[in-house]
């Protein structure tokens, strides 16, 4: 199972991945979670170190590894035989989760992701969504990354909002895209609920049959989000994100 988390910034979407990761760990699964988020900031969700997160390579870097192997040929040409020495070198691992960074921010006036997102998306879509593990990739956030199809070979795509209107919009635009790719299921997730009219707002604006879900704006979230690398338990989880995962693993 592939499921992107995907939505408008600040709606909650790296907290989100983290706790779907490790609540897939606590089931067994072994998990993959990717932050395709060029702002990274999954790993300190998942409770690893900022130190421990400076010495993770960005896959990104192994472009020129790759073009030089390649010589001409595709972008992923003698990749796969090697993917675990590649995974072991690119990644952090903690119990059955290993953590991949795909990017990584550029120096200010520097030129855009098009050629790191075209790469991105052929590792992504040849190599990592062909794996064992539940992957579960924090995505970047607004639109872009569906724009140019990163995703594309996702089989959910779990859309975080919260109930505001700028939220919501970026939300069901998501939606209209991801039918364009054609990616199999579709749910939205409303975070940061505070009270009964952000409740109805969402409810109202979202079509029933996809709402996996409306999650209570948590003072605990908070606390540890101010804490980086304090490590990840039961408290970091959200209230009723245990539902959701329910409902992605009964499919």
């Amino acid at each position: 199972m592939n499921i992107a988390v995907s939505g408008k910034g600040g709606v909650g979407k790296t907290t989100i991945s983290a706790g779907l990761a490790y609540l897939f760990q606590a089931n067994g699964r072994k998990v993959l979670a990717v932050d395709a988020d060029p702002d990274a900031n999954l790993g300190l969700a998942l409770g690893f170190s900022p130190q421990e997160m400076s010495v993770v390579k960005p896959l990104v870097e192994l472009q020129e590894v790759i073009s030089s192997k390649s010589a001409g040929g595709g972008v992923l040409v003698d990749l796969n035989p090697e993917i675990e020495d590649v995974l072991e070198e690119y990644s952090l691992s903690r119990g059955l989760i290993r953590l991949i960074r795909m990017g990584g921010v550029k120096q200010a006036g520097s030129a855009c992701y098009c050629k790191e997102s075209s790469f991105l998306n052929a590792v992504l879509t040849a190599v990592l969504f062909d794996r064992p593990e539940t992957v579960v990739l924090d995505m970047s956030a607004g639109i872009e990354h569906l724009t140019r199809g990163t995703a594309s070979g996702v089989s959910v795509m779990l859309v975080v909002t919260e109930p505001t209107q700028a939220s919501l919009r970026t939300a069901l635009e998501v939606d209209r895209l991801a039918d364009d790719l054609q990616i199999p299921r579709v749910i939205f997730l409303g975070n940061k609920i505070r009270n009964a009219r952000d409740r109805a707002y969402l409810e109202s604006a979202l079509p029933r049959q996809k709402l996996a879900g409306l999650i209570p704006f948590s003072e605990n979230i908070l606390l540890h989000s101010q804490s980086p690398g304090s490590g990840f338990s039961l408290d970091c989880l959200l209230p009723g994100i245990e539902s959701v995962c329910n409902q992605l693993i009964g499919g």
